[in-house]
């Protein structure tokens, strides 16, 4: 059944209303697909090379505005969602994620990742603005610091919990898919970001690989092959999947330190290693080392039942 025209309108209107909202605070916004986290609009492969693209295919950080005229033109047409885009506005996002529904049971989220986090700083975040996701997650957003460029991250503060800035968008609240609202559950003013949230994602000069693995020197046959076997995994992995990989092999290995094969130092030592060898920094490695570690000895199966 298709949708009256009356309350596509009113949608519309509503949801003009809410992109309005964060282009008044200087936040540039741009359209995304109804209903979808999608950027409306053709992509890059598509692209015509015309109109706004005539000097070359606009993204939607390009084509994100906060001329009130234009996003009244725009949302006036359709029920679009909202992005920010949070490089042009001098944002830095903290999206903390949910669990997959296959993780096991009691696997940490992006908000205990980031509880997690801070306790081993010693360190507390400030109130600030934010808003909850439909899938349960949460945005919390901060002001950039001046004269660093920061861009995305995925996992590299913790398990679940991803950043935008320069490249990234966020949906905004108002916007709606069919699992729920974005919806904002704290007013307070956006915060800055705390230097030593800064710190750990600032981008750093990749190291040369390291071809020396940290020697293995206690452990059982089974558990130094394993820890061998998981070192050789996280130096494989890409880019974009080397904090989660780190994390699954430390979980594996971790097994035979719970089960008194092999010493938990020997295993964070050459892990570590691994991890640094793929240029993840080392204290981003040791959090997630730790975290892996720390669930595993708490949780382990006996070995008798594994």
């Amino acid at each position: 059944m298709t949708q009256p025209i009356d309350d596509a309108r009113g949608c519309s209107l509503a949801l003009l209303a809410w992109a309005l909202e964060p282009a008044r605070r200087g936040w540039p916004v741009f359209p995304l697909r109804p209903g979808q986290k999608r950027p409306a609009g053709h992509a890059e492969r598509l692209c015509p090379g015309t109109g706004r693209c005539a000097d070359g295919h606009r993204k939607p950080e390009q084509r994100a505005t906060t001329d009130p005229d234009l996003i009244t033109a725009a949302w006036s047409q359709h029920p679009y969602n909202i992005g920010i885009a949070t490089g042009p506005a001098g944002l830095l996002v903290v999206d903390l994620d949910m669990p997959k529904p296959e993780e096991h049971e009691g696997a940490p989220g992006g908000a205990e990742s980031l509880l997690a986090l801070c306790e081993r700083a010693g360190q507390t975040l400030p109130a600030t603005y934010q808003v909850r996701t439909p899938s349960g997650g949460h945005h919390l957003y901060f002001t950039a610091p001046a004269g660093v460029r920061l861009g995305n991250t995925a996992g590299r503060l913790g398990r679940h919990i991803d950043t935008r800035g320069w490249g990234g968008y966020v949906v905004a609240p108002g916007s709606t898919t069919d699992q729920g609202t974005y919806t904002v559950t704290e007013e307070s003013p956006v915060a800055p970001l705390p230097a030593w949230l800064a710190e750990l994602l600032v981008e750093r000069a990749k190291p040369e690989p390291r071809t020396v693995m940290t020697p293995v020197r206690d452990g059982t046959k089974a558990a130094r092959t394993a820890l061998e076997r998981e070192c050789a995994v996280i130096r494989a992995a890409g880019d974009h999947a080397r904090n989660s990989t780190l994390h699954k092999s430390a979980c594996k290995v971790a097994r035979f330190v719970a089960w008194g094969n092999i010493s938990r130092a020997t295993v964070e030592e050459a892990i570590q290693a691994a991890g640094e060898s793929t240029g993840l920094p080392a204290a981003e490695c040791t959090t997630t080392i730790r975290s892996a570690m720390d669930w595993i000895l708490t949780h382990a199966t006996p070995r008798e039942a594994a």
